[in-house]
């Protein structure tokens, strides 16, 4: 059975799913790049506010996005990225924090978790890796965005880190989805990043590939490797597979578009 799933909303617009979260019915979604708005280069379905596109359609493109995962686009809670470790607890009164307006989302976070239900948390990504967590005996979610410098800081790893802390959960419990990223194929990597990586990980090595002298590095193991190294079960965590510079006419792919394109989201809510 698939593990990660392409489904066509309602309301005309593509979005993946993973389907160990459908069983326990909880709602969330990887965005696609279709059935929305936004002109090029943002073509079409772009979700994030602060890449120069326009605000009213970035707008609706979320409304439309939300609507086919069946969440209220008025409650999302997002955050401003900035490739840190930092993790953002969500309450009840941040609410809707994001969701119109870029200045008032949560400043310089790139997790977010909350075990208050109703709040959906959404994060935005053009190549960096989608990490969506779900704790179901505590009833946590948590939502990452790990770019190479997240992915170098750990900052999956750390997201359970600070679930547990402030809400008992336990690493066993969680269950992991890691959404359409650049892949291992396609992603090209310079030295500063191998050193960086040598540092940060015993098994370096088997995060890379060279190809006619050339790293390619494996954030999807990256990421894998560092959850299952605080007591994530592997059979808990799916990873998509799905590469986002390989498949740009579905997904928005940073590298592929020379720096200038929309983003995708991906959101989760008790």
């Amino acid at each position: 059975m698939e593990k990660f799933i392409l489904k066509y909303g309602k309301n005309g617009l593509w979005y993946g799913t993973f389907t160990h979260f459908n069983s326990l019915g909880i709602r969330h979604g990887i965005s696609g790049r279709l059935g929305g708005v936004s002109k090029q280069p943002f073509n079409s379905l772009n979700v994030a506010l602060h890449t120069g596109d326009r605000d009213e359609d970035v707008i609706f493109n979320r409304k439309l996005f939300c609507e086919a995962i069946e969440v209220n686009s008025n409650h999302v809670v997002t955050a401003q990225q900035l490739h840190t470790d930092t993790i953002g607890i969500v309450a009840e009164e941040s609410m809707g924090r994001g969701a119109k307006n870029y200045n008032d989302a949560i400043p310089a976070t790139d997790a977010l978790i909350t075990n208050v239900p109703g709040i959906p948390l959404m994060l935005f990504f053009a190549d960096c890796v989608p990490v969506l967590i779900l704790d179901p005996v505590q009833r946590v979610i948590g939502a990452v965005h790990a770019g190479w410098r997240g992915t170098l800081e750990k900052i999956a790893q750390k997201t359970i880190i600070e679930m547990k802390a402030n809400f008992g959960t336990n690493p066993k419990d969680c269950l992991i989805g890691i959404a359409p990223s650049i892949g291992p194929c396609c992603y090209e990597v310079d030295e500063v990043v191998i050193n960086q990586l040598k540092n940060q990980f015993n098994n370096w090595e088997q995060l890379v590939r060279t190809v006619d002298d050339k790293w390619y590095f494996d954030l999807w193991k990256a990421n894998f490797a560092q959850l299952e190294e605080i007591g994530v079960k592997g059979s808990n965590i799916v990873v998509s597979g799905v590469c986002t510079a390989c498949n740009h006419e579905l997904f928005f792919s940073y590298r592929k578009e020379n720096g200038s394109t929309g983003r995708m989201g991906a959101a989760i809510i008790l």
